[in-house]
C-alpha cells in the first residue's frame, strides 16, 4: 500500500443520495465545517446541477477552498462541467458508465460514444485549468479488456483521476483489487476506490484497492450512501491507521462527535454495534470480559476509546459478573459482603430478563441495600 493515499469524503453528495435524506443549508454547512475541522482535506460538496439551494449552499463552501480540495460532482454533460467551473470549482468529477449493462440499458449508447464523449469532455475541462478526475461507472461488470482500452484513452486526454465505481457494490474485494492492477499494467493515471456496500464489503474492497496501488478512496460519515452506502470514513481511517500504518491525517478525537452530528441530521440512528463509534464499541457487559478490563483495559479493546472521542462503560446485565457488581458498587461508595454479592448477582439476572435490558447503578444500589437490610433484620 502506497504511503501517499487520499481520504475523499463524499458524505454531502453520495451520502445525501441515501434514500430519504435531504440536508438544509445551514445543516450541510455544519457538516461541512465539522468534516473539515475533523482534518478531511478532499470533499464532494455536492451536485452543482441540482441548482437552487444546493448551489447557495455550494458557493459558501467554495469560501474555504484554499482550505480543503472541492470536487465538483458532474453528469458527462458538457454544461454541467462548464456551469460547476464557472462558480469557482478547481476540481470536477465525470460521471460516466462503462459497463453495456449501464450504457446500453440505462443511458442508450456505445462503448465508441463513450470513449469519444469522455476524451472530449476531459479536454475541455483540462483546457480551463481544473483537476480532472472521471468515473468507470458499473466496474463490476465492465469487461477489463474495455475498461484498460478506457483508462489509456482518458489518460492521454489529460484526466488526472480515473475512479472505479462498483455502483452496484457487486465485486469481491480479490476482484475488485483485480481491476485496480488491471489499470495499473496499462497506464499510469491515479485510481479511487469508489465502493458500495450491498454485500459488507465496502472496506474490505477499499482496502483491496488501495492494497492493488490505488492512491484515492471515498468514504461516507455512518457508511452513508445509496442503498446500503459507503465504506466509513470512521472505519478506513481507523484500519489504515492501526492494521496497515496509513495515518490519512484525520483527528480522530473528532470521530463519535462528527458520527452523532450527521446521525441526527440525517435522523438515521446507528446501531449500538456500528464499528469504532457505536455505543457498545466501548461498553463491557459480560463477566469474564469486565474481569479482564478491571486489570488491563487492552485485554478487550483494540484501541481506547479516548482515541476516537468515545467513553468507556461497564454494563449491569444478564451476562455481568461480580467483578461488574463490586466496581459498580465501590464507584457508588458502598464496600459490598460477598455472600450478598453472590445474591445480588441472582437479583441482576433476574431483573435484567424481566425488563428486557440493562440495569442502572441506581437500580443496582438499591438491589444490594434491600439485600443488606433483610439480611440485617434477619436474627
Amino acid at each position: 500500500m502506497r504511503h501517499d493515499i487520499v481520504l475523499e469524503d463524499t458524505t454531502l453528495r453520495d451520502g445525501e443520495q441515501a434514500p430519504g435524506v435531504a440536508f438544509r443549508k445551514e445543516i450541510k454547512i455544519k457538516i461541512f465545517n465539522a468534516l473539515i475541522d475533523a482534518g478531511v482535506k478532499w470533499i464532494e460538496p455536492g451536485i452543482p446541477a441540482m441548482k437552487g439551494e444546493e448551489v447557495s449552499t455550494i458557493q459558501e463552501m467554495l469560501e474555504r477552498k484554499n482550505e480543503v480540495n472541492l470536487i465538483g460532482w458532474n453528469r458527462g454533460i458538457k454544461e454541467d462541467i462548464c456551469y460547476s467551473l464557472d462558480l469557482g470549482f478547481n476540481a470536477i468529477h465525470i460521471g460516466l458508465p462503462t459497463s453495456d449493462k449501464h450504457l446500453k440499458g440505462s443511458v442508450g449508447k456505445s462503448a465508441e460514444w463513450l470513449v469519444g464523449t469522455a476524451k472530449e469532455l476531459v479536454k475541455y475541462a483540462k483546457d480551463r485549468g481544473a483537476f480532472v478526475s472521471i468515473s468507470a461507472e458499473d466496474v463490476g461488470r465492465t469487461e477489463i479488456p474495455f475498461l484498460q482500452e478506457y483508462a489509456i484513452a482518458v489518460e492521454e486526454a489529460g484526466a488526472d483521476r480515473l475512479r472505479l465505481s462498483d455502483t452496484i457494490g457487486v465485486l469481491s474485494p480479490e476482484e475488485y483489487g483485480r481491476r485496480v492492477e488491471a489499470v495499473s499494467k496499462v497506464s499510469s493515471i491515479d485510481t479511487q476506490c469508489h465502493c458500495h456496500n450491498d454485500f459488507g464489503l465496502a472496506v474490505a474492497n477499499t482496502l483491496a484497492g488501495l492494497r492493488a496501488g490505488a492512491k484515492y478512496f471515498h468514504v461516507c460519515v455512518n457508511s452513508m450512501g445509496e442503498r446500503a452506502g459507503m465504506p466509513d470514513l470512521a472505519q478506513m481511517t481507523l484500519a489504515l491507521k492501526f492494521l496497515y500504518g496509513r495515518d490519512v491525517g484525520i483527528r480522530t478525537t473528532h470521530l463519535k462527535a462528527l458520527s452523532d452530528l450527521v446521525s441526527l441530521a440525517s435522523n438515521q440512528p446507528l446501531p449500538a454495534w456500528q464499528p469504532v463509534v457505536g455505543e457498545n464499541v466501548f461498553a463491557h457487559e459480560s463477566g469474564i470480559h469486565v474481569n479482564g478490563m478491571l486489570k488491563d483495559t487492552s485485554t478487550f479493546e483494540p484501541f481506547p476509546p479516548e482515541v476516537v472521542g468515545n467513553q468507556r462503560r461497564y454494563v449491569i446485565g444478564k451476562h455481568s459478573g461480580r467483578a461488574t457488581l463490586r466496581n459498580t458498587l465501590e464507584e457508588k461508595g458502598i464496600i459490598p459482603r460477598d455472600d450478598l454479592l453472590s445474591m445480588c448477582l441472582v437479583k441482576v439476572r433476574e431483573v435484567s430478563t424481566y425488563q428486557g435490558g440493562a440495569l442502572t447503578p441506581e437500580q443496582l444500589s438499591n438491589i444490594y441495600k434491600n439485600l443488606q437490610d433483610e439480611a440485617e433484620a434477619t436474627p
